[in-house]
């Protein structure tokens, strides 16, 4: 099966109270771990891709190991850009092969993030895309992207409805209390503010920072209509701590084969805990 766009699933996933995840891709093993685990699961899912990991990997590479895993599987799988910075690098991700793309103007002012995720949005939309925006500031790190607590700003529900009036994006990104990265405390999401949205457009929120977050507010937030969980932070410490453990109880251990299969089954097992979590399992 070909790469598919987000809303070859996401309007099911809204109407049927389930939640998609994002996965993000930062290697072959990663890629390989999140497709094992939605075969096993009969799911779709969302390949996340941010601008680090694709310079990391390289484009090309990229949309060659997503549109190997959708060939593989049979499986509705979108290419997704994760907080693209700019129109450029949206277009280029699509002339790529990428089938959905996310722009993050949340740090404009509200009319500039409206006009320019238009831009994105007007020609995204041509080429059979889906869109992603985002409204309100997530704090945390991802990347090199750093947002302190105290500059981490709730989303405005009239703010986030009139964006979405505007610009017509496929879904919409919220700021409602969660993070990047693995948490300190146990965060405090504003089911509120997602149901008003919601309420009122026709298309899912997106949970963005899902590692960490405990398993009841996970499904509050679907059931308030959070339709796309973005996870990263938790596979990437599954991995690592796995190659830590291997080589700790193997120090002669080189072949790097050794230590990434074990560490692919520990994000595999992550992966599959977490569709089950959001309830697409058997939604493909």
């Amino acid at each position: 099966m070909p790469l598919v766009s987000m809303n070859e699933f996401l309007p099911k996933a809204k109407a049927n109270k389930f939640a998609v995840g994002q996965f993000n891709m930062n290697n072959l093993e990663f890629a390989q771990a999140i497709v094992d685990a939605a075969i096993e699961e009969n799911a779709p899912i969302i390949y996340g891709v941010s601008e680090g990991a694709l310079k990391y990997m390289g484009i090309e590479y990229t949309v060659a190991i997503a549109e190997a895993a959708a060939k593989k599987s049979g499986l509705p799988i979108a290419l997704h850009l994760d907080h693209g910075s700019s129109f450029e690098i949206a277009m280029k991700c699509i002339r790529a092969g990428f089938s959905s793309v996310m722009f993050d103007g949340s740090h404009y002012s509200l009319e500039d993030n409206i006009r320019l995720t238009k831009e994105v949005v007007r020609a995204a939309r041509a080429m059979g895309v889906s869109v992603e925006g985002e409204l309100g500031t997530i704090g945390g790190v991802e990347d090199d992207i750093s947002v302190d607590e105290e500059h981490a700003s709730l989303a405005k529900p009239e703010e986030a409805i009139r964006f979405y009036e505007e610009t017509g994006v496929d879904c919409l990104a919220i700021a409602v209390g969660t993070a990047h990265g693995m948490y300190k405390g146990e965060p405090k999401i504003h089911y509120d503010i997602i149901q008003k949205v919601v309420d009122a457009i026709p298309v899912p929120v997106v949970l963005h920072g899902g590692s960490g977050v405990p398993d009841e507010a996970i499904r509050l937030s679907i059931q308030a209509g959070v339709g796309k969980i973005n996870v990263n932070t938790e596979n990437q410490v599954a991995c690592t701590n796995t190659i830590r453990e291997v080589l700790a109880a193997n120090p002669s251990a080189y072949d790097p084969r050794k230590y990434l299969t074990p560490a692919r089954e520990a994000m595999k097992a992550v992966v599959k805990e977490k569709i089950r979590l959001f309830g697409s399992s058997n939604q493909a």
